[in-house]
């Protein structure tokens, strides 16, 4: 097992991703207010798949990072610039909601799982969440096995953001409406989620080796 206050940090800063506008979270918006929930819940299914995969995947990367310091330290300033860059989108002039809703045709269920998948699947903001940061939050020589406390921090990671996204889901059309209905809280919810962004990479850039 992770230390306590690495899974707890590890847990908030997920929220914190999960809850930065990103590709998922405008498709999930989207799909939900133009085809209901129940589209949106197959759409999520898609996505929670993405993350497993993704997860799975990163294991045996994350452990070779952990035992070659110049390729961690490649991948954790290339993970911080990214995050700047993210942030930067977000809050620059003309920057996108993801609660300015785009008009998508129907599809079937098939089809939005398997978008739903490539969705996250293409996300580079997964990428950066266990390629970058998970490493940080392993601690091999005392608590435990790379691979086990990869799964359970993965794990976490991929509870925290089906449950927020359902609830995204489920609340769609009403979380359009009020951010459409009212530009001051989206520049506000844009600026926050910004700073979050930066904050991360801030972080990453100068924070060492776990």
């Amino acid at each position: 097992m992770p230390e306590l206050p690495n899974l707890l940090a590890y847990a908030l800063i997920s929220l914190g991703m999960v809850l930065t506008p990103g590709p998922n979270m405008v498709y999930l918006i989207s799909r939900s207010i133009c085809q209901g929930p129940m589209a949106g819940l197959i759409s999520l299914g898609g996505v929670a798949l993405g993350f497993v995969f993704y997860m799975l995947c990163a294991l045996g990367i994350t452990a070779l990072l952990l035992t070659v310091p110049y390729a961690y330290d490649a991948v954790r300033v290339g993970g911080a610039v990214y995050l700047l860059y993210l942030a930067w989108q977000t809050v620059k002039p003309g920057g996108r909601s993801p609660f300015q809703v785009r008009d998508l045709a129907k599809d079937s269920p098939r089809k939005l799982f398997t978008m739903g998948f490539l969705t996250n699947l293409l996300n580079p903001k997964v990428a950066v969440m266990y390629l970058s940061l998970l490493p940080q939050f392993i601690t091999p020589s005392e608590h435990g096995s790379v691979l086990a406390q990869s799964l359970v921090l993965g794990f976490t990671q991929v509870s925290i953001s089906v449950c927020v996204n359902a609830v995204i889901v489920f609340t769609a059309g009403s979380i359009a409406a009020f951010f459409m209905g009212r530009p001051r809280w989206q520049s506000v919810q844009r600026w926050l989620m910004g700073t979050v962004l930066a904050g991360l990479a801030v972080r990453m850039a100068f924070e060492g080796r776990r």
